[in-house]
């Protein structure tokens, strides 16, 4: 059976064909028609892994055996859709579709319905399939519980938000929980190769440039959709130019024609990455060396060249901790905020975030002091400087640690003066060992008065 055979329902019960047509975008023709078709998510589709045994029953007892609901988490465009379909069409299921945006309790409550009778007089099984369901209420996903447990329908779910916070408890603990991964730069690579190529897609009838294919790897940012319709978009511009030339060759997509399908100008790098990574490390070291103009000016290269604002988030996480540090270390605060906010709001608005996190971090005083402190403690511990724990800190809760002496002669800190008690911490080898010595600059200088004073209590 063709993938895209199996009759669906939309969200008010209306059927709807999902044949991948002539006319479909670009991004529905090339979805998997199997599950060795998916890229870039290997990790849930070795052999006998549920995912499987849900697409590719070998028998009645193994669909029994197969799990009865599914929740998929991931970022846009890594195949959680592609998944459901898969599930729907093995063995013939029907496929219903709901949006957690549009439906409501009655709706979910008229499919659950409809599956039961369909189940009851000898029909198919129905594959319910809730996208976004982060954004069903409490009560709208209580109401899927009994066709869970029951298994009147098989539900897939798909969110791009952590299921511990974004989903019921109940629901979640009835469910399998697939974590899907970002696609890397292959993966993306990968697709779109395969979609210039194959009958489905653009069927050869385009060329795209090695430049031209970076920027679209680059721009997808592991979104494959995003990718799929980038390329259809630039290769409808190059086959319209082609029409009007004489060449009978394939239609080319370079690197304008890219830039004029999507209506951003493309910063070069080169094929092999080098200026990708120059310029970031241009980034970064401007923001190291607090000259906020230069660090704008790559940020806005990147941001131009369409990188993935989640890269350049990740970096700026980075840095506030290794070169901005205890000197502010609110910095890490609006840094692991810009992230989240990136990730919320997406683009262009979130190169306003970027940029004010740019801003603090290049502007805040440095210090790599607590970055330098943890490498000592590491190279010490490989090393093999690590030595016994001090008896009086070891744990003392479980049976027969007190006869071990486990415990004994411990000081709480909280009943001594300043919170401090004065005792041995470190390993009897590494006793004076000093791995964190706070610079003078910003907020550390307060805390290297106030540590002097402890070690001053610590070495009595």
């Amino acid at each position: 059976m063709d993938l895209f055979d199996t009759a669906t329902t939309g969200t008010h019960g209306t059927p709807v064909t999902t044949r991948a047509g002539a006319g479909a975008p670009l991004a529905v023709r090339m979805r998997p028609r199997t599950l060795d078709e998916v890229t870039g998510q290997g990790h849930l589709l070795v052999p006998g892994s549920p995912l499987r045994r849900l697409v590719e029953p070998a028998d009645d007892a193994a669909r029994r055996a197969a799990p009865g609901s599914v929740i998929l988490w991931g970022p846009p465009g890594v195949g959680k859709t592609t998944l459901a379909y898969l599930v729907a069409t093995s063995a013939g299921r029907r496929f219903v579709e709901l949006s957690a945006v549009t439906a409501g309790v009655k709706d979910v409550r008229q499919v659950v319905e409809d599956a039961r009778r369909r189940l009851a007089t000898g029909g198919e099984e129905t594959v319910l399939f809730i996208d976004e369901v982060h954004r069903f209420s409490k009560t709208q996903q209580d109401a899927l519980l009994p066709s869970v447990e029951n298994r009147w329908v098989t539900l897939v779910a798909a969110t791009t938000e952590n299921p511990s916070f974004s989903v019921n408890s109940p629901l979640l603990s009835r469910s399998l929980l697939l974590t899907l991964r970002p696609l890397t730069g292959e993966d993306v690579r990968t697709l779109v190769e395969r979609a210039v190529a194959d009958e489905r897609g653009l069927a050869g009838s385009v060329a795209l440039d090695d430049d031209a294919l970076d920027q679209l790897v680059r721009m997808a940012g592991g979104d494959a959709r995003k990718a799929l319709t980038v390329l259809e978009a630039a290769a409808g511009a190059a086959l319209g130019d082609a029409r009007e030339s004489t060449d009978p060759g394939p239609a080319t997509v370079d690197l304008a024609t890219v830039e004029r399908a999507v209506d951003v100008a493309a910063v070069r790098y080169d094929r092999d990455g080098d200026q990708h990574y120059d310029v970031v490390s241009a980034f970064i070291k401007s923001i190291r060396g607090s000259d906020v103009d230069a660090a704008l000016h790559y940020l806005a290269r990147m941001v131009a060249a369409g990188e993935d604002p989640r890269f350049i988030a990740r970096r700026l996480v980075i840095s506030a901790a290794e070169d901005v540090g205890m000197a502010d270390p609110s910095a890490l605060q609006t840094a692991v905020a810009a992230a989240q906010a990136v990730q919320l709001i997406g683009m262009p608005e979130g190169r306003i975030v970027l940029a004010e996190a740019v801003v603090h971090l290049a502007t805040a005083p440095k210090s790599n002091r607590a970055y330098a402190g943890i490498g000592a403690a590491l190279e010490d511990v490989a090393a093999g400087r690590i030595g016994t724990v001090p008896g009086h800190l070891r744990d003392a809760h479980y049976p027969g640690a007190k006869q071990l002496g486990h415990g004994k002669g411990y000081v709480y800190s909280h009943d001594e003066p300043h919170g401090v008690a004065a005792q041995q911490y470190l390993p009897d080898e590494l006793v004076g060992r000093r791995y964190y010595e706070p610079s003078d600059r910003g907020y550390e200088r307060q805390v290297a008065d106030r540590l002097e004073r402890i070690r001053e209590i610590l070495d009595r």
